[in-house]
């Protein structure tokens, strides 16, 4: 089979930028974030005994998504196309995945966000991604607190401020979602919130992780199922935007067998 006819097989659907969960106008950081939350899920590391022959199958055809809508010329023909060209040199060179999904990102520590959150929290770098999230999402404000990193329900109130100041400002356009969200649906967000970081708690509390705990991953793997996806997401964000940023370019190594 086909590139195409794997997505559909594996992830039910036969559209690349689909299978990322990205727009087709996505940026090359938003392949690459969409790449990595989606491979998150799918990592053979996190797969149960007898699911890691699938997972690593999915894995594999994930990184071919990747690979082909990282590349300038592979993406262009299939955006304009709807091909994939599969006897390419991207698709056709021996990968050892794992070890090219290891060189794409690096592993981020709890300290390395604490650190980060320190200098990005109120900086002119937040308040330019809180304004895209913000256009992006058309004033979804769920989807807005989800997608700005380092915040959690507690900065609802603040990032409100800030994008309510844009508008008024006319820097950015006022959307119904954002002006007219009744406090239902508010409150409704806020109650799910609290409870994802009760259960979260109550998860490091069983596990005997204590705040210092330095590795991120042993938390991840062991996360109740509800709350996995959240940290999966935060990851992503963190290492797509402030990992190893190494730009594609130059001769790429064939991984030993």
């Amino acid at each position: 089979m086909g590139l195409l006819e794997l997505c559909q097989a594996a992830f039910g659907a036969g559209d690349l930028y689909q299978v990322l969960g990205v727009r087709r106008q996505a940026s090359a950081n938003e392949i690459r974030r969409g790449y990595h939350k989606v491979s998150l899920r799918v990592h053979p590391d996190r797969a149960d005994l007898a699911d890691k022959e699938r997972a690593t199958r999915h894995f594999q055809i994930l990184g071919k998504v990747y690979e082909v809508l990282s590349d300038k010329e592979q993406r262009a023909l299939y955006d304009q196309q709807g091909i994939v060209d599969e006897e390419s040199s991207v698709l056709t060179q021996d990968h050892n995945w794992e070890e090219y999904w290891r060189l794409l990102f690096k592993k981020i520590t709890v300290k390395d966000i604490e650190d980060f959150e320190k200098k990005y929290k109120d900086s002119a770098e937040e308040l330019e991604d809180i304004k895209a999230a913000y256009e992006d999402f058309k004033g979804n404000m769920g989807k807005i607190m989800n997608s700005v990193l380092c915040v959690d329900y507690t900065d609802e109130p603040r990032i409100r401020k800030i994008i309510q100041h844009a508008i008024d400002s006319g820097e950015l356009p006022s959307y119904k979602s954002f002006v007219n969200e009744s406090k239902r649906k508010i409150n409704a967000r806020k109650r799910k919130a609290e409870q994802e970081a009760k259960e979260a708690e109550e998860s490091r509390e069983k596990m005997g992780l204590g705040e210092g705990d330095d590795d991120l991953k042993v938390l991840i793997q062991s996360r109740v199922d509800s709350r996995k996806k959240e940290m999966d997401d935060f990851l992503a964000q963190m290492e797509a935007k402030y990992g190893n940023k190494s730009k594609k370019g130059g001769k790429k190594t064939t991984a030993k067998k």
